[in-house]
Formats: C-alpha cells, structure tokens, sequence
C-alpha cells in the first residue's frame, strides 16, 4: 500500500474529530479513487451511506469505486428527436457489497430483538407439568382414603349442577399425611388422572433460594403456571419444609417463603379456578397453622401403610418383570403386614438381588422364588414404626380439635396404644 498524501493525511485527521462529516469523507473517498486505492475508498462511502442512506453522490461514488460504468449524459434533444430505445437502468448489488464489507463496517440494519414476555423458542419451560396416566383404580386397596377423596374433589367435580345445587366450595386444598413411603404422590397423581388435569409436583428443591426474595418468585412461578395450564393439580412435596411454623423459624427469609404459600393459596390476587392444591407430608404438626384454616389446606387425610390387597398390588407390580416362579402373593402379604410401600419394593430388590448372585455363583440362571421372597421378609425391617413413635404422642396429647382422630382410632385398631 503506497504511503497517503499530506491531504489524505489531514482529512483523515479532520474525520476523526467529525466522523459525520458526509462532504469531508466523501471527498477523502474520491481522493483514494483517483490514487487507486479502491478497497479504502468503498470503506468510507460505506460508512458516509450510514450517516446519510439518500446521498446521491455517497453512491455514485460506490458505483465508480465497483467499477459500474457511469451512465452516460443524455444528448440536448433536437427539433424532431428521432424515437430511440430508453437505456437500460444500471442495477446495484448492495447485498453483495455489504456482503464484501462485512468485516469493515458493521451492518446497517439488524434484526429487532425479542420483546419482553416473547417466549424464545429455544427456551424451555420452567416446570414440568405432566398429564397423568393414572386413575385411582391403579391404587390397590386404601378403600378410605379413596372415599375421602371422592367426596373433597372427585365427585363435585363430576357433577357440577349437584355442587351448585348443594353450595360445595372447590376452594382450599388437601393435605395428605402418613409415614413415608406409603403413597401419597402417587395418589395425588391419580387424583390429577381422574380429573383429567395437567399434574405439577414440586419439591422443597425446586421452591427454596439462597438469594433473598427469589424463593417467594419460584413460588409464584408454579402457581402461575398452574394457572396458565388449569385445570391443574398442584403437589406440594413436604409441605412442613416450604410451610413450617412461622413461629419456630429464626431466618425472616423463610417466613417471607411461608406468607408468600398463603398468598398464593387465598387467591386474592388470582384466580385460582381450576387450580387444585395437594400437599403431603411426614410431619403435618410442623406445618404452619395458618396453612390448615379454611379455605388453604383444610382437609387432613392420612394415608395409612397399605392393607393387604394394597400390599398384593404394590408386590405384584414389583415382581412383574422379574423372573419368578411358584409365588404366593397372598401368603407373602400377611407376612407383611405394617409395612410401607417402599419396603415392599426393597423385599422385591433383595430378593432379586439373593437370586442374581446365586446364578453368577453356579453359572446356571434360575428363577426368584418364594424361598427368596421369605428370607427377604426375615432380612429387611418395616422403616415406618419409628414413625408411629413420634405420631402416638402427637395423637395423644395435642390432639386439639380431633385433628388427629383417624390416627388416634388407627393406632388403637392395631395396639399401638
């Protein structure tokens, strides 16, 4: 590249202290024309036709810098001008000089950004909200808490002229209680099966933050969706983690996370129509009481260990894709008796897992069988009688209201009293 002139040199200056100075740089443009250096000169028409898009000379100097030949004057017209063919319209090609420019000058138009509240088509949802497969029909046994459940949700639903005949309220939510292990998300999901609602679960995972203010946004956001998405059935995983009593919490944070689950559950602010809360948890005494009045969670239903048709179920489905032989479903039930569904589903485990190594050992595979399944019973203990420890003394002596008479009249029933 030859070395620029002094004048070159000077407007170079000029434009930097006025780069909008179209005249000035079209001037600088011309100049590196006349000096051969074309490449530079396209640069600063480009950058003049940014200041000023309508520039007649900006591109007619393009068109010379392209090397398009100019357009010839039209000759003075005589007396009789002779008819003659019109000439032709020189065309430019701006996509290919901006293609060609691309690395110099940035490009004059972009596309406009997404606006707020657009959803980017590349996003995915922030909660997974599921349609259920499953029907309480699918639950074996538990012939109570299915009565419960009919006469809370299922039946005013089905028939809405009887509810408004009747007065029953749809408002509030249900709390479901019980040791661990015994079923009670999946009868939330069979509940959502046989409304034929979309099903939203969420966990003390998914709601909590370390950041102040954000865990009562997280929870907002369910029952946003929840109601974006109604009718829907809401299912709150260990309620007494997210909604504790307020007054045994040092942390204001948490408190604040507490306030914000009343909000969203008196629906005030929102309509909560077709939306269904469930809850479920281990400890409902922990569970703050503003969220059991009226209106908020105020049905209690405990969900007991499976009785003995539950408990052929639960074994049956556990075994159903497992090589078996010679079982009896219904001798192996007694023998569990007290026990929760998780540890019907471990029996079935060690089980399997007695068998496996017994095949790797003798090289020869064989079948699960009942011998298995029994020395299973003697090895793996119930999980849940630490829990009616706890819940016998609640039953007992804060009983207040008859919260707890279905606990109370169960462990009576089965002489844990």
């Amino acid at each position: 590249m030859a070395e620029d002139s002094p004048l070159i040199r000077s407007l170079r200056s000029a434009l930097e202290a006025a780069p909008a100075d179209v005249p000035l740089r079209l001037h600088l443009a011309a100049l590196l024309l006349d000096d051969g250096e074309s490449d530079q000169a396209v640069a600063e028409i480009a950058v003049a036709l940014q200041y000023d898009p309508g520039s007649a000379e900006a591109r007619k100097l393009m068109l010379r810098a392209m090397g398009v030949p100019p357009v010839p004057a039209a000759a003075p017209p005589a007396a009789e001008p002779p008819p003659a063919e019109p000439a032709p319209a020189v065309s430019f090609d701006w996509a290919s000089a901006e293609q060609q420019l691309s690395d110099t000058v940035q490009p004059r138009f972009v596309e406009p950004a997404a606006a707020d509240g657009e959803d980017d088509p590349g996003e995915q949802p922030a909660w997974d909200i599921e349609s259920s497969q499953v029907r309480l029909a699918d639950v074996g046994g538990m012939t109570e808490v299915k009565k419960r459940l009919e006469a809370a949700f299922l039946a005013p639903m089905r028939n809405p002229e009887l509810r408004r005949l009747y007065g029953k309220s749809l408002r509030g939510g249900l709390l479901l209680y019980g040791p661990p292990g015994c079923g009670k998300t999946f009868i939330a999901r069979a509940v959502a099966g046989e409304l034929g609602a979309k099903f939203l679960s969420v966990s003390l995972s998914d709601i909590l933050d370390m950041y102040i203010g954000q865990s009562e946004r997280n929870l907002h956001d369910v029952f946003a969706a929840a109601r974006a998405n109604a009718p829907c059935v809401v299912f709150l995983d260990e309620i007494d983690a997210v909604g504790g009593k307020r007054s045994s919490m040092r942390h204001n944070a948490m408190r604040g996370t507490v306030n914000q689950l009343l909000l969203e559950l008196d629906g005030a602010q929102y309509d909560n129509d077709g939306v269904f809360v469930l809850a479920a948890t281990n400890s409902p005494w922990d569970v703050d009481t503003a969220l059991r009045r009226p209106g908020r969670l105020d049905r209690t239903l405990l969900v007991l260990p499976p009785d003995q048709e539950a408990r052929e179920s639960i074994l049956r489905y556990h075994l159903r894709d497992r090589p078996i032989e010679g079982v009896e479903l219904s001798k192996l039930a007694k023998k569990t008796d007290g026990w929760s569904g998780a540890d019907l589903a471990h029996l079935c485990e060690t089980a399997a897992e007695a068998a496996l190594l017994d095949s790797a050992a003798s090289g020869r595979v064989r079948m699960i069988g009942m011998p298995d399944l029994l020395a299973a019973a003697k090895e793996v203990k119930p999980s849940i009688e630490s829990w009616f420890t706890a819940a016998r003394n609640v039953a007992m002596f804060a009983n207040d209201g008859g919260t707890y008479d279905d606990l109370l009249a169960f462990l009576k029933r089965t002489r844990r009293l």
